[in-house]
């Protein structure tokens, strides 16, 4: 497992009373506050507003100026409030609408500046294992599995978990505002468009129902605004009333079909009057009921308990995780070297000595997570081989990218993949890649230490004194040992040529 570099130049992952976590979603925006006491999190302070950002997304999958202003707007908002927090007790995720946003890079700039804190775009089935954490952490624990369903804005996740450990993890590209959109225009209500948006849940569901069916499940709960929205209106509308077995607060499928008639009877969300139903949730609350009646139906469920747990408590809870050096992240990577086959010891040596050569590169600039990363690259660099020898970078880079890693955010994964590709061969595949110094530094670190150890055994290595200037490389290496390693020598000085022709100077200073 990728060893956790420590050192006087490395800033500790978390080390704060106070943590924060900032859910970006496709319907709303909330921050959520938490002052941790012997590994409890108690809720200081919350902030929700209605953005609506998946509703900003056009034709062609941009993000329209108004929505981004909104949220412009709001991420000041959050970020007052921030003011005063270490960037490590802070983590902000982005969901399903700054997945499908073709100019999100951009609009991310603006957003963390606005924010004044990293923000991250998470993958769906790492959305879902968040979520499934913040639920399963509210809950009391049962001896069953958990079936849990979050209609997000967006996309719908669901996930099956026993205690604290999800087992199946799926998120589906439908969501209560870019349903209700869809099916249901100017917030108009028929029985022609309840059937077509609940058809099209259904057919979503199907694809994933062969594993998440009653049979899969003891409990089934949901979490996020639609299930609490319903919720709210179950237990002060009594439409769960008859069902012995639906305590206050819960919903069944007949109230949710008593709900059905309720909308299309009224036939306009703009006439909705409904008890416990706030004013701000009326235009998504068709799309949400059309999905959550499929998924009542396809999936078998009867009855379903609201928790208070979602994606905002998973993230707090997966950084104080973190804090305990239980990170996501550290397990993925082991799990991914077992299922690949990667030589551990090989990886391990590699590692020690990219991260000793890394933290002289970058000197006072060494940072945790950079030394984290390489920890992780350093790992994973030879999956590839699992495949094939030629090109075995490449089979890395690709897995990387595109395989799910519990843990591991999208632009986190990215680096990954550029790291290993970088880590052999021609550097002009590189071009345009690698701009920043860090960036260069871990490279070349990596490349050193897969250089150095090609005999792949212990033996003793020299002693190395290196610096990285921002344009020039500088290798202090003792020449008896160099003399005495012709094979090493000779792939160090192809390495210089290699880095003069992408633009960047490398010298290997010979000491006695």
């Amino acid at each position: 497992m990728p060893h956790i570099p420590q050192g006087d130049n490395v800033t500790s992952v978390f080390n704060h009373p106070i943590l924060a976590a900032i859910d970006l979603g496709s319907n709303s925006f909330r921050l959520k506050i938490v002052r941790v006491e012997n590994n409890q999190l108690y809720t200081l302070d919350i902030l929700r507003e209605p953005i609506r950002l998946v509703a900003g997304l056009d034709e062609s999958q941009q993000l329209d100026g108004a929505s981004q202003q909104r949220a412009l707007a709001c991420l000041a908002r959050f970020g007052e409030r921030l003011q005063g927090l270490p960037k490590a007790a802070v983590r902000a995720v982005g969901t399903n609408a700054l997945r499908r946003a073709k100019n999100s890079s951009k609009f991310l700039q603006q957003a963390e500046t606005a924010l004044g804190y990293p923000i991250e775009i998470i993958a769906g089935r790492e959305e879902a294992r968040l979520i499934y954490l913040g639920v399963a952490y509210s809950l009391p624990q049962i001896d069953g599995k958990r079936l849990v369903v979050d209609i997000g804005g967006g996309s719908t996740e669901f996930i099956i978990g026993q205690g604290v450990h999800p087992l199946n993890l799926e998120s589906l590209n439908m969501g209560c505002v870019s349903y209700s959109l869809k099916f249901f225009t100017n917030g108009k209500i028929s029985l022609a468009n309840m059937q077509q948006a609940e058809n099209a849940a259904r057919d979503e569901i199907r694809t994933i129902s062969d594993q998440f069916t009653h049979p899969h499940w003891d409990v089934a709960f949901g979490s996020s605004g639609s299930a609490r929205a319903l919720g709210e209106i179950f237990e002060q509308s009594g439409l769960a009333n008859g069902d012995a077995s639906v305590v206050k607060g819960d919903i069944n499928l007949a109230g949710l079909e008593r709900l059905r008639e309720l909308l299309l009877n009224v036939g306009d969300v703009t006439r909705l009057n409904l008890p416990g139903l706030k004013a701000e949730r009326a235009p998504v609350l068709p799309g949400g009921l059309a999905i959550m009646l499929a998924a009542f139906r396809e999936l078998g469920i009867a009855r379903m308990q609201i928790t208070s747990g979602a994606l905002r408590e998973g993230v707090l809870y997966d950084l104080l995780d973190r804090a305990h050096d239980q990170d996501m992240r550290n397990v993925t990577a082991h799990q991914m070297m077992q299922r690949y086959h990667v030589d551990a010891p090989q990886a391990a040596r590699v590692e020690h000595l990219a991260k000793h050569l890394a933290q002289q590169f970058l000197g006072e600039h060494t940072n945790l997570q950079s030394l984290r990363t390489l920890s992780w690259a350093t790992s994973l660099h030879e999956m590839g081989l699992h495949i094939a020898y030629e090109g075995y970078h490449k089979h890395t880079a690709y897995l990387l990218k595109n395989a799910d890693m519990p843990g591991f955010t999208k632009k986190e994964q990215d680096q990954l993949c550029l790291l290993t590709l970088a880590h052999r061969g021609g550097l002009e595949k590189m071009r345009g890649l690698l701009n920043s110094a860090e960036d260069l530094a871990l490279v070349m670190a990596l490349r050193l230490a897969v250089i150095f150890f090609r005999s792949r055994n212990d033996a003793k290595q020299p002693a190395i004194n290196a610096r990285f200037s921002g344009t020039k490389f500088y290798l202090e290496i003792n020449s008896q040992w160099l003399t005495q390693h012709p094979l090493t020598q000779a792939t160090l000085q192809a390495e210089v040529k290699e880095w003069q022709a992408f633009g960047y100077g490398m010298q290997i200073i010979q000491v006695p």
